[in-house]
């Protein structure tokens, strides 16, 4: 069976995360103390015992995802598990793809996801940008709502990460004067998120512009496993390509729904889900039932994972 690695972004850490399988496979600790050397902090301290604030803040977030997904990989392959046909990853979780893919050295990229992670935090004045999903109505409809309550600022569609499952950024005021809207065009919810980081909007451009400079300081091979980019979701090979799609992925949405509709397109039947939660495998449900998600989390989802291939 033809199947697909799918690395998840940020809202998918939590304290605790991975403990399990770190006490069975020490590879997941090791992972972790590697990044802990490039940090100059305990991540897998943080990870286990919080505080939760902290591994929240955008810069340390990013590292935990990208340690966590990095070490089910690992583990994967320690088992024997094969490569998959494809892989993906939902925002920052690209970057866990590509190291999984052999495209960036963890190490490097342990370094770029706490520079990401600080240029996003640093691009809006806190306060001054939100995030929010709307459920229950059609992307148009959104994109739309949008339109109409910009007024100057700053709003838009991010992330379509399932049919009438979008969320939108920007501006404060101008997410809020949409949440107002998409609720009058018949959303199911529309609800703010406790995000202080308008991710995937134009108001990244700042963070989008140091990233493209830091880039430039690590070096980019042509992956080993095939990665779909979520900013076009295309396929890419050349160095110079990846970086331009790292740096474009920051101010622009992500193209979920079409990523894993490319995915199943491919013949690929079944998904597994590298990192500490389950956020992606439950998005699959409702993009394309004829494609079986999976997460790999802990032993028995690792076990189930295994014995599905055989």
């Amino acid at each position: 069976m033809k199947f697909a690695f799918i690395f998840p972004g940020q809202g998918s850490q939590a304290i605790g995360m991975l403990s399990e399988l770190s006490s069975n496979y020490p590879i997941v600790k090791q992972t972790f103390e590697e990044a802990s050397e490039i940090l100059d902090y305990d991540l897998w301290k943080l990870t286990q015992e919080g505080p939760k604030e902290n591994l929240n803040q955008t810069d340390k977030t990013q590292p935990a995802l990208l340690a966590a997904g990095i070490s089910i990989w690992r583990v994967w392959q320690q088992q024997g598990g094969k490569n998959p046909e494809l892989m993906a990853g939902h925002s920052f979780g690209e970057y866990t793809a590509l190291v999984c893919a052999g495209a960036l050295k963890f190490t490097d990229t342990v370094s770029l996801a706490e520079s990401r992670g600080r240029f996003m935090q640093t691009a809006v004045p806190e306060g001054e940008g939100a995030m929010a999903a709307i459920l229950g109505l059609a992307d148009e409809a959104i994109i739309k709502a949008c339109d109409e309550a910009a007024q100057d600022q700053v709003v838009t569609a991010v992330n379509f990460n399932a049919p009438g499952q979008v969320v939108i950024a920007g501006n404060t005021d101008a997410v809020k004067r949409a949440i107002t809207q998409a609720k009058e065009a018949g959303a199911k919810k529309a609800i703010l998120l406790a995000v202080s980081v308008p991710s995937h909007s134009s108001l990244m451009q700042p963070a989008a512009d140091k990233m493209k400079e830091r880039l430039t300081e690590v070096e980019i091979v042509s992956p080993t496993i095939p990665v779909i980019h979520n900013v076009d979701v295309i396929i890419k090979t050349e160095p110079d390509a990846i970086r331009a799609a790292l740096v474009a992925q920051l101010h622009n949405p992500v193209r979920w729904v079409e990523t894993i509709n490319k995915i199943a397109d491919a013949g690929v039947g079944l998904l597994f889900e590298s990192g500490p939660d389950k956020v992606l495998t439950g998005l699959n449900k409702r993009i394309n039932k004829n494609m079986t998600a999976k997460p790999i989390i802990d032993l028995k989802t690792l076990e189930q994972a295994l014995e599905t291939l055989g």
